[in-house]
C-alpha cells in the first residue's frame, strides 16, 4: 500500500478526477456498485475526468503490477467493474452527452447513464437504442451488446456505434470507427471490455417519440401457462416497432401475490401502436393494465423501481430459439417456488433489425430469432444469499435441454466461464485481436478472452 500511496501522490497534481484511497472518507461509496452482493475492496479508485485521467489510471496500474477494473455504470450484476486489491479505472464522472439534432448524432461520455442518454436526445424527439432500465450504463450494456425497447426497428445499441474513444493497454489513445482502427472497433462492439478502456461513444440516433405507446398488463400467476403461451404467438407476427416482453413477477403492493405480465414500447406513431398492441391489452381479464400513450423517456424508467440500487442480485440466462410449450411448463413450475418477492423470470423476445445483421459484422455473435430468458435473483438480506442463489442455478439447470449454445454477454453472472457461449463463432478471431491490442491481457476483468 506504500508503493500505491507514493503513486498516487505522484499522480495527484497532473490528474484532474479524483483518487480515492481506502482511507478516504469517499471510498466507501466510491467502491459500491449498484449489486450489494459486491464487495470488493480495491487499492485505489481512479475517477477520471477525461481519457488522459484514464491513460493515466492505467499506466499507475501497470507500473505497480496492479490488476485494473474499469466501471462505467456499476451496473453489471457479476461485479466486473470492480477488483480486490487492484486499480477501479472509473468513468462515473464523465457523464456529458452531446447531440448534433441536424446530423442525428449523440456523443456519450463513457460513465453516461441511459437517463442521461435520454433526457438530452429526447430534447428533439431522437433516441438510439438503450437499456430497459435508465440507471444502465452506456458503455457497459453498448459493449455488451445493448438490447433495449429500439432493438427490433433499430438493432443492438451497439449496431448504432459509429465511433469511439479507447484507451488501449499501453496507454495509448486511439480514435477508432469503421474507417480508423476498424478491426478494434469491430471488437469492441461484443467483446466486452476486453479491448480497452472507452471514454467515449459516438451514436446514430433516430427520430423517436417523444410519445410512444408501451407500459405493462399483468395477470394472475394462474394464467402464467397460457399467457406465455399468447406471448409466444403474438411475438412471431410483431413488426419492427414493437419490442415485447413476457414476465412472472411478484405484485409489488406487498400481497405476496404472483402476477404474470406482457410489457411493450411501440415506438412509431401513437395511433398505430394502440391498434397494434390492442390485442395485449384485450386480452385474458387484466388485473393491472398500465400500458398506453408514454413519453419515450418515461418508457425506459417504468421497471427502474424493481431494480434498487444496493440490492442482492445473482442472474442466470438461457437462449430459446424456440419457446415450446414444455419450456413454458419449465419456467412455471420453476417460478412457483420463487424464494423472494424481488425474483422474476423475464422473456425478452429477439427479433427484427438486431437479428438481421449478419454475424460476422460484429463482434457480437446472437443475433438469431428467439428469446433471451432472464433469471433474476434479488433480495435484500445477506442472509438469505444461499437460498435465492440456489433457486436461481436450479431454474438454470431445469432450462438447460431448451437452449441455445449462445447467451447474452451482459447477462453471464461471475461463475460464467464459457467463452464459446459469450462470443459464438466470434471467439477466434477475438483472440487474434486481443493478442494485437492487449498482449499482456491487462484488461481481463470481463468475460476474459485470453
Amino acid at each position: 500500500m506504500s508503493n500505491v500511496l507514493k503513486a498516487v501522490e505522484a499522480l495527484s497534481p497532473a490528474f484532474a478526477g479524483r483518487l480515492i484511497l481506502p482511507s478516504h472518507a469517499d471510498y466507501h461509496d466510491a467502491r459500491a456498485l449498484h449489486n450489494g452482493m459486491i464487495d470488493k475492496k480495491p487499492a485505489l479508485v481512479a475517477q477520471c475526468r477525461g481519457a488522459a485521467d484514464a491513460a493515466d489510471a492505467v499506466a499507475l496500474a501497470r507500473s505497480l503490477g496492479l490488476d485494473i477494473a474499469v466501471r462505467g455504470g456499476g451496473h453489471n450484476v457479476a461485479g466486473r467493474a470492480s477488483v480486490d486489491n487492484g486499480v477501479v479505472v472509473d468513468l462515473s464522472l464523465m457523464r456529458s452527452v452531446m447531440v448534433d439534432p441536424l446530423a442525428k448524432r449523440a456523443w456519450v461520455g463513457g460513465g453516461a447513464l441511459w437517463r442521461d442518454f435520454n433526457k438530452e436526445t429526447q430534447l428533439y424527439g431522437l433516441a438510439s437504442t438503450g437499456g430497459v432500465v435508465s440507471s444502465t450504463g452506456v458503455a457497459g450494456l453498448t459493449l455488451g451488446g445493448g438490447f433495449g425497447w429500439l432493438m427490433p426497428k433499430y438493432g443492438m445499441a451497439l449496431d448504432n456505434l459509429k465511433s469511439a474513444k479507447v484507451v488501449l493497454a499501453d496507454g495509448r489513445v486511439v480514435f477508432t470507427s469503421a474507417d480508423m482502427e476498424p478491426d478494434l472497433f469491430w471488437a469492441i462492439r461484443g467483446g466486452g471490455g476486453n479491448f480497452g478502456v472507452v471514454t467515449q461513444f459516438e451514436f446514430q440516433l433516430h427520430e423517436v417519440g417523444p410519445m410512444v405507446v408501451g407500459g405493462l398488463v399483468a395477470h394472475p400467476f394462474e394464467r402464467a401457462r397460457e399467457m406465455l403461451r399468447f406471448f409466444r404467438d403474438t411475438c412471431a407476427t410483431l413488426p419492427d416497432e414493437v419490442f415485447l416482453v413476457g414476465a412472472m413477477l411478484t405484485a409489488p403492493d406487498g400481497s405476496g401475490a404472483k402476477l404474470c405480465a406482457m410489457g411493450a414500447v411501440h415506438c412509431g406513431p401513437v395511433a398505430d401502436g394502440e391498434r397494434v398492441l390492442k390485442p395485449i391489452k384485450t386480452w385474458g381479464s387484466p388485473v393491472m393494465d398500465v400500458m398506453g400513450p408514454m413519453p419515450y423517456s418515461a418508457s425506459n424508467m417504468m421497471l427502474d423501481g424493481a431494480f434498487p440500487k444496493g440490492a442482492r442480485n445473482y442472474w442466470k440466462s438461457r437462449f430459446m430459439t424456440t419457446l415450446t410449450d414444455e419450456a413454458i411448463d419449465t419456467l412455471v413450475d420453476q417460478f412457483a417456488s420463487t424464494t423472494s418477492p424481488m425474483n422474476q423470470v423475464v422473456l425478452e423476445n429477439f427479433h427484427g433489425a438486431a437479428t438481421r445483421v449478419p454475424v460476422a459484422d460484429t463482434a457480437f455473435a446472437l443475433r438469431s430469432n428467439g428469446f433471451n430468458v432472464a433469471m433474476i435473483s434479488e433480495w435484500m438480506d445477506p442472509a438469505d444469499d444461499a437460498k435465492n442463489m440456489a433457486w436461481c442455478k436450479g431454474l438454470w439447470t431445469a432450462t438447460q435441454k431448451f437452449a441455445a449454445p449462445i447467451s447474452y454477454l451482459n447477462y453471464l453472472a461471475a461463475d460464467d466461464t464459457a467463452l464459446s457461449e459469450a462470443y459464438g463463432p466470434n471467439l477466434e478471431r477475438l483472440r487474434k485481436l486481443k493478442k494485437q491490442y492487449d498482449p499482456d491481457n491487462v484488461f481481463r476483468q470481463n468475460m476474459n478472452i485470453q
